[in-house]
């Protein structure tokens, strides 16, 4: 990470360690402290932090993580290397994010949730972790989504439900149901169908 912590903007409140050539907007967070034994804020090297943005204690991210503005990671998150976190996204915390994923604008992350590599989260989407809210006492348990899944805008992914590697989510669609690799699923409920040719093959987020 290197001894760029100097770089760390003012409204830092823990412990925070900035890779080489990161970027911190004056207005962000980092290192939100949520209780006294909190661990530090770790981030690789050519983070971009923008305004508004809060980073917990307790998160790593690796190099080349990017948010939008007014994001919020909370604590006990793990991301890979390239991860984009969009505008007014939320990452719940307790949560597992591969390398070389766009999680774009308005995007809700729950906690408990496993994202692979390669994966792309489109405007809105929704992901869920409590089948029952208020009703019963269950334990949490977010969906998983694949290597190389491309959930649509606006889509809604329920609780423990796993997104197979390659598969598409159809903007719109309400996943009840698992679905297997390489698929496409539309619809509320959503419907598994062939995958095309034009959506077949690996996402390539640069």
């Amino acid at each position: 990470m290197g001894d760029s912590q100097r770089n760390a903007p003012a409204s830092t409140v823990a412990d925070v360690r900035l890779g080489a050539g990161s970027t911190v907007s004056e207005r962000a967070t980092l290192g939100h402290e949520y209780a006294e034994d909190a661990g530090p804020t770790v981030l690789g090297a050519d983070a971009t932090v923008r305004s508004g943005s809060i980073v917990y204690a307790d998160v790593r991210a690796g190099d080349g993580f990017t948010t939008g503005h007014n994001v919020l990671v909370r604590e006990h998150t793990e991301l890979g290397d390239d991860v984009l976190v969009g505008t007014n996204t939320v990452v719940d915390g307790k949560t597992t994010v591969g390398s070389n994923v766009s999680l774009q604008s308005g995007v809700y992350v729950p906690q408990e949730t496993t994202i692979g590599d390669d994966v792309f989260v489109g405007p809105g989407a929704v992901l869920t972790n409590d089948p029952y809210p208020v009703r019963q006492d269950v334990d949490l348990e977010g969906p998983t989504l694949g290597d190389s899944v491309s959930v649509g805008a606006n889509a809604t992914v329920l609780p423990g439900v796993t997104v197979g590697e390659r598969a598409f989510v159809a903007a719109g669609a309400v996943v009840t149901e698992d679905v297997p690799p390489e698929t496409l699923v539309a619809g509320v409920p959503a419907a598994t169908r062939d995958l095309p040719e034009p959506l077949d093959g690996p996402n390539s987020i640069a």
